[in-house]
């Protein structure tokens, strides 16, 4: 119940980097100091609502427009004719929600997407699967071009996404979400995808295909959010353009001490919640002097190396998407807590092996360093086996709960990882790229 209503440099900051917040609760406000912040909230903070991108909704629509932020349930659409306009993650889940009690729901997109589903290989969750380190290798040194050819190969595998028009193999730009009711919504037509809007009448929504929808009762905008740090004094907050603006997307560098730290400012291919956890693990301790930053010249440079020279539009947020692994490798190894694949390949093939080519899951970070766990081994070698423990509610005659398979793999692929691993270890020559290795 506590606002933070302004957070400023003490008089005094240059010297002990200290910081005067403001809070109100209740109606009462009071001032604190503290040695240092970490401003935790995240992107998703203000609807982004590109009404001037859709002429007609203001002026002319008479039905109900609202953003997905004011969502709470299905009850208050029974019955309606809705048009939910974009398919991230949040609309294509609010076009499957809602398809069980609207009348009729039409999806509008215009970018390719593809539809995946949680459940993966073998029954195993999507992001086991995916986000391994040997997956994140061989994204490295393949061509980008084949990259997105086997993996949209893969993605057809489950269902042929340009007969749903959701997205074509040739399109160099697209999206991926998390769905797996929406190809069976499509299928069934309790969910139509219709590409963008062109304009509104008062009842109707006119697309850019020429196609007329009619008798609309709601418009729900799935159209992401802005992000914004009103509470920072004017000289921090306008120096934040997006993530590219702060160094290791944490600190502003411009600052003569580095006590202020932005958490969860990124969107990362894997999970977000790990991403900020190691984001914490390693500001905490630049705050308590057990890792140290480069001096603010140093981080200044580096921010601008990574800044576009043209500013974009705030709302698009390719600007803040990053490798998972790459990212959290990064910053665990300015927090020390990085795991040496190399190392642990020649003193535990067993564990590095399943490091490699298992799940990059936040065990791997706790092996060792400040914060380390001593069942993080443990952790690591039987998630597999735990992930399906919940399922077996029966096992049918004549099963084998052995991992054998497993272990022949890991012995098969031992001379791969180690020669991936001495590759990465290796200091790259002079005008050596990965991909000009593969056409040599």
């Amino acid at each position: 119940k506590t606002t933070v209503l302004s957070v400023r440099k003490r008089p005094d900051f240059s010297a002990s980097g200290q910081w005067e917040v403001v809070t109100e609760t209740r109606g009462v406000r009071e001032s604190h100091v503290f040695d240092a912040v970490m401003v935790c909230i995240g992107h998703y903070q203000e609807p982004y609502l590109p009404l001037a991108s859709f002429p007609g909704i203001e002026s002319r629509f008479k039905g109900q427009r609202l953003h997905s932020w004011e969502y709470r349930d299905v009850q208050a659409f029974r019955g309606k004719r809705v048009l939910v306009v974009g398919i991230g993650n949040t609309g294509g889940d609010l076009s499957v929600e809602l398809s069980r009690v609207a009348a009729k729901v039409f999806l509008s997109t215009r970018s390719h997407t593809w539809v995946i589903s949680r459940v993966s290989d073998q029954g195993f969750p999507f992001d086991m699967v995916s986000t391994t380190r040997f997956n994140s290798l061989l994204d490295w040194l393949l061509p980008s071009a084949l990259t997105r050819r086997i993996k949209f190969r893969k993605f057809n595998s489950w269902f042929n996404h340009t007969n749903y028009g959701l997205a074509s193999s040739k399109s160099s730009k697209f999206k991926m979400i998390i769905n797996e009711e929406l190809p069976f919504c499509l299928l069934s037509g309790t969910v139509v995808l219709k590409p963008n809007v062109k304009e509104f009448t008062e009842s109707s929504a006119v697309f850019e295909d020429g196609t007329t929808e009619e008798n609309i009762d709601v418009v729900l905008f799935a159209t992401g959010y802005n992000f914004s740090f009103p509470f920072l004094e004017e000289s921090v907050r306008s120096a934040i353009d997006d993530n590219r603006s702060l160094y290791n997307c944490i600190f502003p560098p411009q600052l003569e001490k580095p006590t202020l730290a932005i958490i969860g400012l990124i969107q990362l291919t894997g999970s977000i919640m790990v991403g900020s956890e190691m984001q914490a693990r390693w500001v905490t301790g630049v705050f308590a002097g057990w890792n140290k930053l480069p001096p603010p010249s140093k981080m200044m440079a580096e921010v601008l190396k990574r800044k576009p020279p043209v500013k974009r539009n705030p709302s698009e947020r390719e600007n803040l998407k990053m490798s998972f692994i790459s990212y959290v490798d990064k910053i665990a190894a300015c927090a020390g807590v990085k795991p040496s694949v190399w190392r642990l390949l020649l003193t535990d093939p067993q564990l590095g092996l399943a490091i490699f080519f298992g799940p990059c899951s936040p065990y791997q970070y706790r092996l060792g360093g400040r914060g380390s766990w001593s069942g993080a081994r443990a952790a690591i070698l039987t998630q597999w086996q735990r992930s399906l423990q919940p399922l077996r509610t029966r096992v049918p005659a004549g099963s084998s709960g052995s991992s054998s398979g497993w272990c022949w793999l890991c012995l098969l692929a031992l001379p791969a990882a180690l020669t991936a691993a001495w590759l990465f270890s290796k200091p790259p020559l002079p005008g050596w790229s990965p991909r000009a290795a593969l056409q040599v």
